[in-house]
Order: structure tokens, then sequence, then C-alpha cells
């Protein structure tokens, strides 16, 4: 499978640059019955940015981490679209038992799809069953720990579900809104950097600091999706933060008082978000140990593709932003040089630190 992988692997990536994410087609995913197809082909619907580093990842562990997204993807669609606080709460618990049971996922019933996109999720979920398949060929080892990341990112979404009811649907502390980043995105970074620990070296146990590295990095790239979605998220009844809970249920207003606050809001978060960019350069020196390592340049794409997002982000927050926005293929070519060059790596890594340490210390 490897070098099949590596031969497909460049056009994966190609493809990644032009896919429609905002139309999947869904008919031609309704129609694949191929696991490994299935897997790759609806990736890019479900994992956004992610598809690419996921895709670039040494052959051995790449179709794991797609699988693991994959299943993590389809537990936020319960979240998302799963109305019923106690309904959720149920499905979220079963599917975290599937893998150990072969119990079928829950069935999702639900008017709350908004768009393609969401309907590209429930489709996911309603073929569980091929990502099932691709599971099943993992090594048994990989395959704990997907079954690892499935258990723990279920039981955060059952907090942050019930945390959310209970709340009105607001997270009212910092300490909240960290738990939560930890279940949605913390987990799979520490996923992802067990799983390269068992592609180098068979030990996917980390040492504390490195786990507590990989957390921060979740939480960094979690935020980014957090200050991108505001309106959005508060328009159907959720906010991150506790000065948003006046807008919750409402369509943005346009009033001055609001922009104000949404300003306010995302400029605190992103601040949040751009303090944990030391720990990036810290997890990828310690997962990506090999002279020629594809995980290194699959971490800095990631990376680059964050950089890229908080630039924009930064003009939204009312801020002066950093650098010039680059096209995808761009990225992607100054990523490819990192696969042999650690000095190139850490340059880049370097120059993305410092700009993001700046931007937090010129609001000081």
């Amino acid at each position: 499978m490897s070098l099949a992988f590596a031969l497909r692997r460049p056009l994966l990536l190609v493809r990644d640059l032009f896919v429609n994410r905002k139309r999947p087609d869904l008919e031609r995913l309704g129609a694949i019955d191929d696991p490994r197809q299935f897997v790759w082909a609806i990736l890019p619907h479900a994992a956004r940015t992610f598809s690419s580093p996921i895709a670039l990842l040494p052959g051995p562990i790449a179709e794991a981490a797609a699988v693991g997204y994959l299943y993590c993807r389809m537990l936020d669609t319960y979240e998302d679209l799963v109305a019923c606080p106690q309904e959720r709460d149920r499905a979220l618990g079963l599917f975290a038992n599937r893998l150990k049971t072969g119990d079928a996922a829950p069935p999702i019933v639900t008017d709350l799809a908004r768009d393609r996109r969401d309907e590209a999720h429930l489709l996911l979920v309603r073929r569980c069953e091929l990502v099932d398949r691709a599971y099943a060929d993992l090594p048994t080892a990989v395959q704990s720990l997907v079954r690892t990341l499935v258990a723990a990112m279920a039981e955060g979404m059952r907090w942050s579900s019930s945390t959310f009811t209970a709340q009105g649907g607001i997270l009212n502390s910092e300490e909240q809104l960290t738990r939560y980043c930890r279940h949605v995105l913390g987990e799979p970074v520490l996923f992802s950097a067990r799983l390269l620990g068992w592609h180098e070296s068979r030990e996917s146990t980390l040492p504390k600091s490195v786990e507590a590295d990989a957390i921060a990095v979740g939480e960094m790239i979690q935020l980014a999706n957090v200050t991108r979605d505001i309106e959005k998220d508060f328009a159907r009844g959720i906010a991150y933060h506790p000065s948003l809970q006046a807008d919750l249920g409402a369509a943005p207003t346009g009033e001055p008082e609001q922009i104000e606050r949404i300003r306010s809001v995302r400029a605190e978060l992103m601040d949040l978000a751009l303090g944990h960019v030391p720990a990036y350069r810290r997890l990828v020196a310690h997962v990506t140990r090999r002279r020629i390592s594809l995980a290194r340049a699959s971490a800095l794409l990631m990376l680059l593709f964050t950089d890229r997002y908080y630039r924009g982000c930064a003009i939204r927050a009312g801020r002066t932003t950093w650098g010039a926005r680059h096209s995808g293929a761009r990225l992607l070519l100054t990523t490819l040089p990192a696969i042999l060059s650690r000095r190139w790596t850490d340059r880049i890594l370097s120059r993305i630190e410092h700009d993001f340490l700046a931007a937090v210390d010129k609001r000081l």
C-alpha cells in the first residue's frame, strides 16, 4: 500500500487545491463502494485544510490519520446536527463504543443541515461502514490509537454538549474554552503525534511535556475555527465567550455595539491562540526526527495554512496584519523542501513564531 499511496499522493495534493468544498458531489460520493477510494474522496469535504497535510504523511500512517479524522468528523456531525441534547448525548456515547462492539453508527434524523457541506457530513455518517472497513485493515496497534481518539473525543463532546445546554449556549470562562478546544482538536493532534511515534519507533507513548504541547497546538488551531465562525455560531445559539450572550439566537444586526463586541472577542481569542505558537515548533522537533521526513512537510503545511488564516483574522479583529496572503499551491511548494531539510523547516517555523508573538505583543 505504501508504494501505491506514494504514486497516488501527488494526485491527491493537486486535487485538494481545486476541489469545491462548498458544493461536494454528493451523488458521486454516494456511489463509491471501495473503502479506500471513499476515504480519500470524502476527506476534503470533511477535513477542510487538514486534507492536504494528511495526504503528505508517510504512506503507512496517512490512511490511519484519514480514518481517525473521518471518525472525528462524524462525532462533530452528531454534535452539530442532532438538536435534542439527550439524543445527542446518547448518540455520542454509542458512537464511542461501536469500535469495540461492532455496532452500526447511530442514524441521524435531522432538519438542521444548512448546505451541501452538512449533507456531505450526513452522508459520511450513513456510509460509516466503508470507513470501518478501512479501519479494519489498519495494524492492531494503530486501531488501538484510533479507538482511544474516538473515545476521548466523544467523551469531551458529551461534556461540551451538556455544558452548553446547562449554561444557555455559552462557555463562560477561558478554562471551559480550553477544555472544549482540547476535546475538539487537542485530542486529534495528540493522536497524530502518537501515530508518528508509532511510525518512527513503534513507540506511541509520549512524554508529558510533548502531550502538553500537542494539546496547546490543538487549541491554537481550533481557535481558528472558533474565531472564523463567531457570527454563524451565535446565530445558531452557541457562543464561546460570555460577552456574546446577548447576541445568541439571532442573525448579526450590524449595530455598532454588536460589531465592537464581536471584534473584541475575535481579537481576544486570536491573541490566546497565537500565544501557543512556541509549542508547535517543539512538537515538530519531537515527532519528526528522521533526516528525510514527509511528516515534517505535513506539519509545516498545516502551520502555513493556520498562519494564512490568522493573517485574515487580524484584519477582521481590527488589527494590523502581517505578510501577504498566498495561494494553496504556493504554500504547498514552500512546504516541499522541508521533506529533506530541517534547516528550511526551522527557518519557516521561526518566522511564523516571530510573526505570531509580535502580533500579540503589539496589542499590549
